[in-house]
């Protein structure tokens, strides 16, 4: 076998063991996070995080979904406080079968301000669907 046919064949093997990419599953995780938001539901919107979740932000890093629920009650006492959110997705791509990752921006609208900042989030596919295991906000 010469050089082209056996990458052709590595490929083939390759990509048949990784199962297609679901980006659509990701976006949908992220729509129902901004209308739980919205609606001033923080559980609703962790739903979206693994129970591994790390969240790393300007005040610095916390994990466990226990742990950084109780974050963002400290921070969003009531819908006013948690406002409008909404997220601007730059992109979606697979980092392996299991894994992907998501950047962006998101952008808090209140009576009082807006603030805004941009994301990366590390996903993982499990059994209830895709979960993020890793939130950089900024």
């Amino acid at each position: 076998m010469n050089a082209k046919g056996l990458i052709l064949v590595l490929c083939a093997a390759g990509c048949a063991s990784v199962p297609p990419f679901e980006e659509q599953g990701i976006r949908e995780v992220l729509a129902d996070q901004e209308a739980a938001w919205d609606r001033g539901d923080i559980p609703a919107f962790m739903a979206g995080y693994a129970d591994s979740i790390c969240f790393i932000g300007s005040k610095g890093r916390t994990c466990g979904k226990e742990e950084v629920t109780r974050n963002y009650q400290r921070s969003y006492p009531d819908q006013a406080a948690m406002g409008d959110l909404d997220f601007t997705v730059l992109e979606v791509f697979p980092a392996g079968a299991q894994h992907a990752w998501a950047a962006g921006y998101w952008r808090l609208k209140r009576a009082s301000d807006t603030l805004n900042g941009g994301f990366s989030l590390l996903w993982q596919k499990q059994a209830e669907g895709w979960r993020i295991i890793r939130d950089h906000s900024y």
